[in-house]
């Protein structure tokens, strides 16, 4: 499952250094995450980090994006994989 970011977000900057798939970035009005980069820190911790920081929990599950613990392992695989492929 993705997560999302609601409008009671305040942009206090605090999610987005925190999100190990850069998936957090700033919206038009406030930060968004990208369901594609984001795999609820599967892979990396055992809770998103972002929800861990958030001082006004304005970050839950998406509704659109429910995806299984499997699926989102896939995705984190496949996201470590382009990350490896890419030039430094």
């Amino acid at each position: 499952m993705a997560l999302t970011i609601t409008e009671e977000c305040i942009n206090c900057d605090v999610c987005e250094p925190e999100c190990p798939n850069q998936a957090i970035s700033m919206g038009d009005t406030i930060y968004v995450i990208d369901p594609n980069k984001c795999t609820e820190c599967m892979g990396h911790f055992d809770e998103p980090q972002c929800v861990q920081v958030c001082p006004v929990e304005c970050i839950p599950v998406h509704p659109d994006y429910v995806e299984t613990p499997e699926q989102l392992m896939a995705k984190y695989h496949r996201l470590q994989a382009q990350a490896l492929a890419q030039p430094t």
